[in-house]
């Protein structure tokens, strides 16, 4: 067993990019070796992720399949792949990866495995006979796969207590934290664009991210004030509640429809207000990132959304599947302008207090009790904060470079006293022959939050 690694593995490959490349790269700056593994070719991604010092692997695994013949395929490769590489810990997420990577550990011991249920998407959300069907299933897969987990990470309360209230985990394996984070430096604050207001939502083209409502209260707000700007970006999808590209074509008239984007910033950077009416989400990262940017938002109120809006500080929250509703508080947000200033600025001390990535990813590190990375120079304390390092590192100086509070609390812990002998040379030049040298010692001494002691000169000729 090396001691060393940490796998992650998701049935979407690029999810790996979007949600939880900084995530792996925190893995990779504390010592371990990631391995990332989803269900396209290593051909695709091997130099991507190598990039990064990053092994990427592929097993066969289907999203949407209700195939049992594909899911004890699945199962039977990530065990393969547990052999072969063997990782000391495992970071699961989305359904398929979360229950059929716990089952294929179940029989390894000395695998740590970790879950993230960052949402609980429409299986668990849909009325229909067929998804009632599939609920119940997917009940029973993750009451069965969970019970080997060392921990299970949710991204929102709400989805933590459903899963208590059915019985699926016990309390005692539960975790929260605050979403996937967002990269606050590279979704950095950026000044409101003069020009009319403009709206902006970015979501997979499926209904249960309110595409739908979106839609009905864009074409609502155009007709009454056309000169509003009001845009969508995102790629359609094969989510069993994906919208068909001749549903969307109607209101192009009153939409602009960018497609999928790899850059959101610059569509953030050209909004007002960023919308989105879902109806469930873990913690909407594309909310973090516009709140991150500086933009008052208009979400629902339903687990997931609510979390990231204190309404009427940062934006709205509105009832869900309501495209009424949501109208009238884009409306709000035109007859009000001022308010995107503030709530702009209120979205941005949110994001920093909280949904910060380096936060998130240190409160999984601390979940996973990832050791940190042994002789490197740099030292952290419990909440991933530098407290010391190595001088040599900057090759200005060397000695050791400690934050000065936690000095203080160690002189304090241990009650030890600081101090230094100190010695000191000069040579004076007086005219080409007439040169004086002198040398100083002393003795000082750190103490409530003073210097003290004194220099005295011991030698001069």
């Amino acid at each position: 067993m090396d001691f060393k690694k940490i796998m992650v593995i998701t049935p979407h490959t690029p999810s790996l990019i979007w949600f939880r490349m900084e995530m792996m790269v925190d893995f990779l700056n504390r010592g371990y070796e990631v391995i990332a593994v989803g269900e396209e070719s290593e051909e695709t991604w091997k130099e991507y992720f190598g990039k990064y010092e990053i092994l990427y692997r592929m097993i066969p695994i289907v999203r949407n399949s209700l195939n049992p013949f594909h899911d004890f395929r699945t199962i039977k490769a990530i065990k393969s792949l547990y052999r072969e590489l063997r990782p000391q810990k495992v970071f699961l997420y989305q359904a398929k990866a979360v229950v059929y990577g716990s089952i294929a550990a179940r029989q390894l011991p000395n695998i740590e495995i970790y879950s993230l249920i960052s949402g609980l998407g429409s299986v668990f959300r849909g009325i229909s006979w067929k998804q009632q069907v599939l609920k119940t299933g997917l009940k029973y897969e993750y009451c069965f796969a969970l019970k080997s987990n060392k921990a299970v990470i949710f991204h929102n309360r709400d989805d933590m207590q459903q899963f208590q209230s059915w019985k699926i985990i016990p309390s005692s394996l539960c975790r929260l934290v605050h979403g996937s984070g967002v990269n606050t430096d590279k979704f950095s604050y950026e000044e409101l664009q003069n020009g009319p207001i403009a709206f902006l939502m970015i979501a997979r083209i499926i209904r249960d991210k309110g595409v739908m409502e979106y839609l009905e209260a864009c074409k609502i707000i155009k007709q009454k004030y056309p000169d509003t700007k009001c845009m969508l970006v995102g790629a359609f999808d094969t989510n069993p509640s994906a919208i068909k590209k001749e549903l969307l074509e109607p209101y192009y008239s009153y939409v602009d429809y960018y497609g999928e984007q790899k850059d959101v910033k610059p569509f953030i950077r050209k909004c007002s207000v960023y919308v989105l009416p879902s109806y469930h989400e873990g913690v909407p990262k594309s909310v973090l990132e516009a709140m991150s940017m500086g933009r008052a938002i208009i979400t629902t109120d339903v687990p997931g959304c609510r979390e990231t809006v204190i309404n009427e500080e940062n934006g709205f929250l509105v009832p869900a599947k309501d495209h009424q509703k949501l109208a009238e508080r884009m409306e709000y947000m035109i007859l009000h302008p001022e308010l995107q200033q503030t709530m702009g600025e209120k979205s941005r001390a949110i994001v920093l207090k909280t949904f910060d990535v380096k936060k998130v990813n240190c409160d999984i590190a601390k979940i996973m009790h990832l050791e940190q990375k042994e002789h490197d120079g740099y030292y952290f304390n419990s909440d991933g904060e530098l407290v010391c390092f190595d001088a040599l590192l900057s090759e200005i100086c060397d000695g050791l470079l400690i934050r000065k509070d936690y000095l203080e609390q160690f002189l304090v812990a241990t009650g030890l006293k600081l101090f230094w002998m100190c010695t000191g040379e000069k040579q004076f030049f007086q005219g080409e022959l007439n040169q004086t040298w002198k040398r100083w010692e002393g003795f000082i001494y750190y103490e409530q939050n003073q210097i003290h002691g004194s220099f005295e000169p011991v030698e001069e000729n």
